[in-house]
């Protein structure tokens, strides 16, 4: 027993790390991210509130029968808030000594006295304090899957005016009692469904598992529920790329696990080497990752050189010299990314297969050399999409034959080089130009973008902005209502009958 107890304490480290599974990409908001957010959440609620729909109050005492109907929220005073982190997955929006100004419809019935005009009023000291819970979704998507909302009205003042102006402030104790209780009520229940509907209809544009392009795709979903401090929220995304030939494919993660210490800018995303290693490994996989170049395409001074110097002697025995050349430049191996403090490089090992390929007769090989390069990697942003930048930095070819091959293969060496900086280069550049889509809602982009490397990934910092408007995007995205709805869900317009009182 003894026995069994130490060796389940000896596997437990091991077991909770297993099950923590380090992330390929990681995205950290802090405060200053979160303080726009507030003054971009803020114009939203306002919007919503001002949509407050606000059933009929009507009533009688004595002789008195009064309908109040067709209420409006006219002005929102929302001065007073915050928008703040909560450990371990909430956020906390808190709105203080608000004001909400109405204007509503009277009518009044008093013997054979029949009045009708407009009221305005004014809920002072409102307060509404309401906690998100975030969470991740089935599908991996950031959602807000629970809220909790407390609102309160601490005073009340309605304007009265007409003929029956006194009845009416005789009245007020009831309509204003009545206009408070019903106005409070429907302030949680906007916010609610604001938050539970509309917010989460925003977050369902941040791309989870979408193409990259016709080869790969790309996996953002998350691997857990966000992480927040007082300070900080980091989401956990798995950051895996895949080939689209086999998209249940799973890449394990060996790589150093991202770890964001800053929190100056407003947003921070860091990237691991696995994160390229994945892109890299799915191309492979879905054999791009070679080039053949044949006839016209070959560059002169390299066609002239191999026909002159290495390959002469081959040349003057073969009758085929004035042949097509083809180069067939194929990757053996997925490349490997290796980020440092001092830079990103990608390690290549690819073959250049060189063949004479004479009409309507089978290619003859000249020589299969073995290449080794190591490219220089520029990662920047640009708007919301990551993007990679390549560079030849160190070259190196042999021979799989013999050594004496290899050192004849020597002068190759700068000409060749200068076919890949001059032909490939631009061609594989060319297919990272469009880059990949971080993951950020519709609307939002990143400004002011710093790149840090350190040991086993890169962070990228940067500002937010907002292209668009919560509201311009939730439109967007907003569910069309059935008519049924629509109808239902209509305040019922007020008669002006009086026998209807």
């Amino acid at each position: 027993m003894a026995a069994g107890s130490c060796l389940l304490l000896f596997l437990l480290p091991l077991l909770v790390t297993a099950s923590h599974s380090p992330p390929g990409c990681k995205i950290r908001i802090t405060s200053k991210g979160l303080d726009l957010v507030k003054q971009e959440g803020l114009r939203f609620v306002e919007q919503e509130l001002q949509n407050i729909t606000v059933s009929d109050l009507h009533g009688n005492e004595g002789q008195f029968q009064y309908n109040i109907s067709q209420v409006k929220v006219t002005d929102l005073q929302l001065a007073f808030s915050d928008l703040n982190f909560q450990p371990q997955q909430h956020l906390v929006f808190n709105i203080n000594n608000a004001s909400i100004s109405l204007r509503f419809r009277r009518q009044l019935l008093y013997w054979f006295f029949y009045d009708i005009g407009s009221i305005n009023a004014s809920a002072d000291g409102v307060h509404i304090y309401t906690v998100l819970q975030l969470a991740k979704d089935e599908a991996g998507r950031l959602k807000i899957s629970n809220m909790s909302c407390d609102a309160s009205i601490a005073r009340m003042r309605a304007g009265f005016s007409g003929t029956l102006r006194k009845v009416y402030e005789f009245l007020s104790t009831f309509i204003v009692t009545g206009m408070r209780f019903l106005l409070s009520q429907q302030i949680c229940p906007s916010l609610e469904h604001a938050s539970l509907v509309l917010l989460n209809s925003l977050l369902d544009t941040v791309p989870v598992r979408n193409y990259v392009d016709e080869h790969i795709g790309i996996d953002y979903s998350l691997l857990r529920d966000p992480s927040i401090s007082t300070d900080t929220l980091d989401l956990d995304f798995k950051g895996m790329f895949f080939p689209r030939v086999r998209e249940d494919q799973e890449l394990e993660n060996h790589a150093v696990e991202p770890v964001i210490k800053e929190t100056e800018r407003m947003v921070y995303v860091a990237f691991s080497e696995y994160f390229f290693d994945s892109a890299m490994q799915s191309y492979f996989q879905a054999g791009v990752l070679n080039i053949e170049l044949q006839g016209e395409k070959v560059p002169k001074d390299l066609e002239v050189l191999l026909r002159a110097t290495f390959f002469g002697t081959i040349f003057m025995l073969s009758p085929s010299v004035d042949a097509p050349l083809r180069l067939v430049l194929q990757v053996s191996s997925p490349p490997r990314c290796t980020i440092k403090p001092s830079g990103t490089s990608v390690s290549v090992s690819a073959f250049l297969n060189i063949s004479l390929v004479p009409p309507d007769r089978p290619p003859v090989q000249l020589s299969s050399m073995a290449m080794e390069t190591k490219l220089s990697a520029k990662v920047f942003l640009q708007g919301k999409a990551l993007r990679v930048q390549l560079d030849l930095r160190r070259f190196r070819i042999y021979s799989k034959q013999s050594t004496l091959e290899s050192l004849a293969l020597f002068s190759l060496q700068a000409p060749l080089k200068t076919l890949l900086q001059l032909t490939i280069m631009p061609i594989i550049n060319e297919r990272t130009k469009k880059g990949v889509q971080i993951p950020l809602p519709e609307g939002m982009d990143f400004t002011r973008e710093v790149v840090t490397n350190h040991a086993g990934f890169l962070t990228v910092g940067a500002d937010l902005h907002f292209s668009k408007g919560l509201r311009e995007v939730i439109e967007k995205y907003r569910p069309v209502p059935t008519a049924a709805a629509y109808t239902s869900s209509r305040p019922a317009e007020p008669s002006l009958d009086p026998s209807s009182l």
